[in-house]
This record gives structure tokens, sequence and C-alpha cells, in this order.
């Protein structure tokens, strides 16, 4: 009978060791994937929304794979030639959402309209291609309000002189500071001209609204710029959770 119990005691004993090393061989395996690798895409330095991506602006960096999310992009292919939708910041992995092919046409139920000078009464400076705007109405009669919940994504803007405005290149100004906010500020310093034309992506029903307000004379459009359109990556990235 003791022989027996010393049996079991034994069998007992040794089936727990045996998990034991299983759950520490598991642990283990679970330690190593973890630290293992995978190669995201990053941008070189920031990019702002609008952009198009070229190769010499994206790189691939090492994660944890623990760090990686399944929206993250991990081939260059599959960033090339599209159009950031959002602020990217420097060296933080490219998700999915925050660039298009062709962000700046107007989706299946849109249309991109320009809207005649007659209809507005004011443009913040500084828009460009890209850039999400507000839209107020302005009346006479005192019933001013804003037009649309959502914003307006800015297919095209042209200056007085008939130059499209976009992203200022090899700018001595944005050489001379530092950190994205600061490149992000300092871009729409240089963007002040003054804009003359000013396409909008926008739906049917939208556009016959503006229509029917403005051709009576009696109100204006007034187009402002929204900060959305310069949010930090991180910040943009929350506020769509």
């Amino acid at each position: 009978m003791n022989r027996r119990r010393s049996l079991l005691i034994s069998l007992t004993a040794a089936i727990l060791a045996g998990l034991l090393v299983y759950g520490m061989y598991v642990l283990q395996v679970s330690q190593v994937e973890l630290q293992q690798t995978v190669q995201v895409v990053v941008p070189k330095d920031f990019i702002r929304a609008g952009t198009m991506i070229s190769g010499g602006m994206v790189e691939l960096r090492a994660v944890q794979k623990g760090s990686y999310a399944s929206g993250m992009l991990t081939s260059l292919d599959e960033i090339v030639g599209q159009e950031t939708l959002v602020p990217l910041g420097k060296q933080e992995p490219i998700l999915k959402w925050k660039v298009n092919r062709y962000s700046l046409l107007p989706n299946e139920k849109q249309a991109t309209f320009q809207v005649p000078k007659e209809y507005v009464l004011s443009i913040s400076n500084g828009i460009r291609a890209g850039d999400r705007v507000r839209l107020y109405v302005s009346s006479a009669d005192g019933g001013s309000r804003r037009l649309f919940a959502e914003e307006i994504t800015v297919a095209s803007v042209k200056s007085s002189a008939n130059v499209e405005i976009d992203n200022p290149k090899n700018s001595n100004l944005l050489s001379r500071v530092d950190g994205d906010t600061e490149k992000m500020y300092a871009s729409r310093l240089e963007a002040n001209g003054s804009i003359d034309q000013i396409n909008l992506n926008l739906g049917e029903s939208e556009w016959l609204e503006i229509d029917r307000l403005c051709s009576t004379k009696k109100a204006k459009l007034v187009i402002a710029f929204s900060s959305s359109s310069i949010l930090e990556p991180q910040e943009e990235e929350e506020g769509n959770r």
C-alpha cells in the first residue's frame, strides 16, 4: 500500500515537474518571439498631409514583433505613389489608413466643384491641396452658420497669378527649423499668398445647398482652414478611435 502511494506521489511529482518545464519552455519561446523584429515602413523625415510619397521619402526600420500592428506597412512598394491623408512623423511606422493612392480625387459619391468667386466672402490664406476646410455661410439677415458638420477636402487651389499652391520645396525657412510641429507651422507661413480659385470635393447635395444659398447673392461662403489638416499623427489616430 505504501509502495503504491509512493509510486503515485512520484508520478504526480513527475507530471508537475513536466508541466513546469513545459510552462518555462512556452514562456521562453514567447519571449524569443517578442524579441524578433519586423521590417516596417517609416518616413525618413516629417511628411505633411497631401504629399505624394516617393521612394526617397521612406525607408524600412526594424521594430519588435510585439510592437507590430496589423495596419502597419511592411513593403516600400505599398507606399510609393500614394498620398498622405494626415501628416506622418519622422521614423514613425506608417499605418494603412494614413495614406491613399488618390486622396485628392472625389469618392464615388462626390464630384470636384470649382467654387465661383462671387459665392465667396473669404478664404483662409495658406490653404493647400489636400487640406481639410470648414464651410460657413455668412448672411446679411443674420442667418450665418456652419454649413456642414463634416470637413471638406480641398482638391486644388490656385493663386491670383494662376499658380497652383503646393508645399514649398527646398525651402530656406523650413531648413532653419527643427521638429515636425515647427515645420508644419513654417509651411503655413510660406503659403500666405492670395487664393483666387479653390476646388472642393463635394457631394451632390452639398453643392446644391451651396448653390441655393449663394446664387441669390444674399449669402456668401467663408472657407476656413481646419487644424485637423496639421494634427500630429498620434493625435489624428486618437481622434479616429
